[in-house]
């Protein structure tokens, strides 16, 4: 896609793990950081719901995205 592709599930997928990780790397020495670990909650159930879309509308395009990605199914 291009690089200004900001709406597709793809792209939103990726942007979230992006912020995932982000946010696991600074929850691992801020272990009390509760309003993080909500946020990082909220982010993973996004992306899920993300995923559960692509699933139902293109099977080919979820299995390239984990596998990009390295998202556990």
């Amino acid at each position: 896609k291009s690089n200004t592709d900001t709406g597709s599930p793809e792209a939103q997928i990726a942007l979230f793990s992006y912020r995932i990780s982000h946010l696991t790397d600074h929850l691992k020495s801020n272990k009390k950081d509760y309003n993080t670990e909500r946020s990082l909650r909220i982010l993973v159930g996004k992306r899920r719901r993300l995923l559960d879309y692509l699933i139902e509308k293109d099977i080919e395009r979820y299995r390239a995205i984990i596998k990009e990605l390295g998202i556990r199914k």
